[in-house]
C-alpha cells in the first residue's frame, strides 16, 4: 500500500492506494477561503496546509483501515505547483517516511493526472491520448506505457483552460472558482449568440486562451453595463463554447495525426459537462475518471507512484520542490 500526499495548490489531500490500483481512501480538504480574493493566495494556502495535513493523513489511514508501519511507501507531489504549498507536503512526507523506515516516492503532478486513469475500477490501458485541462495546466499527450515517459503533443502558451474559465467568470461577476459558476450560468444561454475566437491562429497542437479572455472583456465594454447584464447567460454560453472548441480542435487534430482512437480526460476542467459531451462526439472511446479523481487529489499521486522507483532513506532528505519546468537536480 502507498500513502500519498498532494498539496500543490489549495486542496490538502491524502490517499491510500493498493499496488493493484484499488483506492482504499481518498481524502480531499478544500480550504474554502480563497473565494473572497478571487483566486488562490499562495501564503494563505501554505499556512492552511500546515494546519490540515496531519488531520487529513490520519483520516486517510483510518478510512483505509491501515497504519503507517503497514505501508510499503510514502508518495508526495514534488511539483509543479505553489512552492510553499508543495514544501509542506514534501516535509510531511519526508518526516513520515523517515520515522517509519519507509521509502519515499516523489511524483510529478501532471503525471498524477495521467495515472488517475490507471486506477480501478475500469482503468484504461495504453496507448491512448490524454487531455489534461486544469487551472494551471493545459496539455495534450500521447501515452504509450504506464510509466512517466509519455509524449507531450501540445501545451498551453499562456493562460490554461481553467484560468480562462476563472477569469471569464470574474469578468461576468461570478464567484471563484469560476468553472462551475460559469457552466451553471451558461446552461441558461445561447452558445451561438456571440462569436469568440477559438485560437485558430495557433499552429500545431498548442493552446492559447489569453486572446479569448480579452475578447470577452472588449465585448462587455461594447455592450455596456445594462445590456451586458441582460445578456450574461448568452455571453457565458458563447465564452464556454469557445473554450470547449479550442480544446476539441486540438484533440481532433491529434487523433488524425497519431491514429489513436482512445482519449482520456484529466484535470478539474474535465468535470465540465459540455466538454465531456463534445469529446464523446469526437472520440467514442472516451475514458473520464470519476470527478473526485479529475480535480487535484492524492489517489492519482499514489497511482503514479506505483510505476516509479522509490528513493531509500536517507537519499530523499535532499528532495526539493519545483514550481514549473524541469525537476531540480
Amino acid at each position: 500500500m502507498i500513502l500519498a500526499i498532494e498539496t500543490s495548490c489549495d486542496d490538502t489531500c491524502a490517499a491510500v492506494v493498493s499496488r493493484a490500483g484499488d483506492v482504499l481512501s481518498n481524502v480531499i480538504s478544500s480550504q474554502g477561503v480563497h473565494d473572497r480574493y478571487g483566486g488562490v493566495v499562495p501564503e494563505i494556502a501554505s499556512r492552511h496546509h500546515l494546519e490540515l495535513t496531519g488531520a487529513v493523513v490520519d483520516d486517510a489511514l483510518r478510512q483505509a483501515g491501515t497504519t503507517l508501519p503497514q505501508l510499503d511507501a510514502v508518495a508526495v507531489t514534488q511539483g509543479p505547483g505553489l512552492v510553499g504549498a508543495l514544501l509542506v507536503g514534501i516535509a510531511t512526507g519526508k518526516a513520515l517516511a523517515a520515522a517509519h523506515g519507509l521509502p519515499l516516492i516523489p511524483v510529478d503532478h501532471l503525471y498524477g493526472h495521467v495515472a488517475a486513469s490507471f486506477l480501478n475500477p475500469g482503468p484504461i490501458e495504453p496507448p491512448f491520448l490524454i487531455l489534461i485541462a486544469s487551472g494551471g495546466h493545459t496539455l495534450l499527450a500521447h501515452v504509450t506505457e504506464h510509466g512517466p515517459h509519455w509524449r507531450v503533443l501540445g501545451s498551453t502558451l499562456d493562460d490554461a483552460a481553467g484560468e480562462a474559465f476563472d477569469k471569464g467568470a470574474r469578468l461576468l461577476g461570478l464567484g471563484y472558482p469560476g468553472g462551475p459558476a460559469l457552466q451553471k450560468l451558461a446552461s441558461e444561454g445561447d452558445p451561438h449568440a456571440y462569436r469568440f475566437p477559438v485560437a485558430a491562429q495557433v499552429q500545431g497542437l498548442d493552446f492559447s486562451f489569453s486572446g479569448l479572455k480579452t475578447a470577452l472583456l472588449y465585448k462587455l465594454r461594447e455592450l455596456g453595463e445594462e445590456e451586458s447584464e441582460a445578456r450574461r447567460a448568452d455571453l457565458a454560453a458563447s465564452y464556454q463554447r469557445a473554450i470547449v472548441e479550442t480544446l476539441a480542435r486540438r484533440v481532433a487534430r491529434a487523433r488524425r495525426e497519431t491514429g489513436i482512437e482512445r482519449l482520456a480526460l484529466g484535470g478539474g476542467v474535465a468535470a465540465n459537462g459540455p466538454l465531456r459531451e463534445r469529446m464523446r462526439e469526437l472520440v467514442p472511446d472516451l475514458h473520464v475518471p470519476p470527478r473526485e479523481l479529475c480535480t487535484d487529489n492524492a489517489a492519482m499521486i499514489a497511482s503514479a507512484a506505483r510505476f516509479l522507483r522509490p528513493q531509500p532513506f536517507p537519499s530523499y532528505l535532499q528532495l526539493d520542490a519545483f514550481s514549473s519546468g524541469e525537476r531540480p537536480l
